[in-house]
């Protein structure tokens, strides 16, 4: 039998809430919705680029996302000394280049495991939290409200490749 990403829900966000809550919701909705766009694919769909030069396919997004949450969640605001999943200094952009030995399975389980890491790391920290990040500082605040964003776009670019494997569209 042919492994495939596995079906999920989705919760919409509460429509009235304090902001924290607000935040974490929009967030892991983006977070599920592109899980969702992965869902019933084998592995070789998910690995499917979409046009030519770009390497974008829907397990180069779950990569890249993954590190995201690894980056900003818990290196970043946390101060965790860890390194990247598929980048490198070496390898910048691993996450979306190295994918036809990849893993699939292995790389959702990932990004579901630093999905979970990264909403443990900052959980007790406040919205107005400050941190240094590569010289510059940033908010906690900041950082949900940059991921919320960076997975809304990268949602866009999974739709396009979802309906080009298999025509498959949603919201």
């Amino acid at each position: 039998m042919t492994w495939t990403a596995p079906e999920l829900s989705r919760t919409k966000p509460p429509l009235v809430a304090d902001e924290r809550t607000m935040l974490q919701s929009w967030l892991d909705l983006h977070r599920r919705t592109l899980q969702w766009k992965c869902a019933g694919l084998a592995a070789e769909q998910l690995k499917r680029r979409c046009v030519a030069p770009s390497t974008l396919s829907l397990l180069g997004l779950v990569r890249h996302l993954t590190e995201c949450e690894r980056g900003w969640f818990r290196i970043a605001a946390r101060g965790a000394s860890l390194d990247y999943l598929y980048c490198s200094a070496d390898n910048p952009n691993g996450d979306f280049d190295d994918i036809a030995d990849a893993d699939a399975a292995a790389d959702l389980t990932a990004l579901r495991a630093e999905i979970e890491l990264a909403d443990a790391a900052v959980a007790d920290l406040a919205l107005d939290h400050v941190f240094s990040y590569r010289a510059t500082e940033y908010s906690l605040r900041w950082v949900y409200v940059h991921m919320i964003e960076e997975y809304a776009r990268h949602n866009g670019h999974a739709d396009f490749l979802r309906e080009r494997i298999d025509g498959a569209t949603g919201d």
